[in-house]
């Protein structure tokens, strides 16, 4: 596995990092600007909405650049807008920041997971995205208890900076690290890159990684109450369980990365019928410690773990350009956004358990999206087409692959 890959892991743990930490901060931050907790929530929706609108529109601007350099323009305004939100005096600046490093951080996902795509072979490279997507696995796992801590300790904005120095040491590893490579595309014509958007086989791929996350996140967002209003679990013991859910992500997706690349459809169908087995015996079984639990960690274990799949899903779909992984990152993003946003409304009308019941019902509707995939899986293979070639066909560009 090149060095490289594992860095792009460590700048991805980096933007998770700030993505989550004002999670773990409000409070503080509330206090420290005179403003509401919901206030401060809403920094972390600018955030999200940065990323999944602002994050396409970040990666053109960086196109006509190689990979090395985009990622060094990437770190260092994302180094800027972080350094903004240590020193932030107005609230208004603090929103300021967070639109700027989460429209970066969509940008870099983009950029990142197209640099892998070039420096792996087509056997590795489901791999190696898992490699890459370890990042966002340990993030979650890691980001929210040490940016508390650190907040706790030394003040908010100290966990910023905190953040601000592993995008140093991130970025200067890269720039001595990664070569040199020449731009995924090598003509830079954005409208070639625009070109893979009019296949609408695409649109549907995007919106099963979108409806995969959103069913997580439905019941992700939820947890804490779930587990102390309805289980019965006491706050104090709320973290190390989130650090439990954390571990079982780590661990789902170094073994969904394993198979990504040479089962990719058959491991999308097998995590979404367990999510679904999973969300829907946390439902039924919310009361109960045990059965709770374990459906909790079974959810952490084959639910945002089946990035590696679905990122190799869209790669052969359309190509491994960063347009195209941005744009797949803002879906996911979506998901999130809306995983989170109907389970809410579901708790204000039936109760803390019925995010756990929507997100079984995004699950079954995500399965729906992969049938068109799963009558081709049964018709047997298409002849093979490398990953990253582009096939035009009725002027749309696709690929095709075993």
């Amino acid at each position: 596995m090149p060095k490289s890959v594992h860095l792009m892991a460590l700048g991805i743990f980096a933007m998770v990092s700030s993505e989550f930490l004002v999670g773990g901060l409000m409070p503080q931050i509330a206090e420290d600007l005179d403003v509401t907790i919901p206030q401060v929530g809403y920094l972390i929706t600018a955030f999200a909405l940065a990323m999944a609108v602002g994050g396409p529109f970040a990666t053109t601007a960086v196109l006509r650049f190689r990979p090395r350099t985009a990622l060094m323009i990437l770190y260092a305004v994302f180094l800027a807008g972080n350094a903004l939100a240590a020193v932030a005096s107005t609230y208004w600046l603090m929103m300021v920041a967070r639109v700027v490093t989460g429209t970066v951080s969509g940008a870099f996902f983009g950029v990142s997971l197209s640099l892998v795509a070039q420096i792996t072979t087509p056997q590795t490279r489901g791999r190696a995205i898992g490699v890459a997507m370890q990042g966002l696995m340990v993030g979650t796992l890691l980001g929210l208890p040490i940016s508390t801590l650190v907040g706790e300790r030394w003040g908010w904005r100290a966990a910023f900076a905190a953040v601000g120095v592993i995008t140093v040491i991130a970025a200067v590893a890269t720039r001595i690290a990664v070569p040199p490579l020449d731009r995924a595309d090598d003509s830079g014509d954005f409208r070639q890159e625009l070109s893979a958007f009019r296949a609408p086989r695409l649109w549907l791929v995007l919106s099963t990684s979108m409806l995969i996350i959103g069913a997580t996140f439905a019941a992700f967002s939820y947890f804490t109450p779930i587990l102390t209003e309805v289980t019965g679990f006491s706050r104090s013991a709320v973290p190390l369980l989130l650090l439990a859910y954390g571990a079982a992500t780590v661990v789902g997706n170094a073994v969904v990365a394993r198979l990504a690349d040479a089962h990719t459809i058959r491991v999308l169908v097998t995590g979404l019928a367990l999510n679904t087995v999973f969300l829907v015996a946390f439902a039924l079984f919310a009361d109960l410690r045990i059965p709770a639990l374990l459906a909790m960690l079974g959810i952490g274990f084959v639910g945002v773990t089946l990035n590696p799949a679905m990122i190799s899903r869209v790669q052969r779909t359309a190509n491994a350009r960063p347009l195209v992984n941005t744009v797949h990152s803002s879906f996911i993003t979506m998901g999130v956004v809306i995983g989170s946003g109907i389970g809410g409304i579901g708790i204000g009308s039936f109760g803390l358990t019925a995010p756990l019941w929507l997100g079984a019902a995004l699950a079954v509707l995500a399965g729906v999206t992969l049938l068109p995939d799963i009558r081709r899986l049964r018709r047997g293979p298409a002849v093979p087409v490398p990953a990253s070639v582009p096939v035009a066909t009725g002027g749309a560009r696709r690929v095709e692959r075993v």
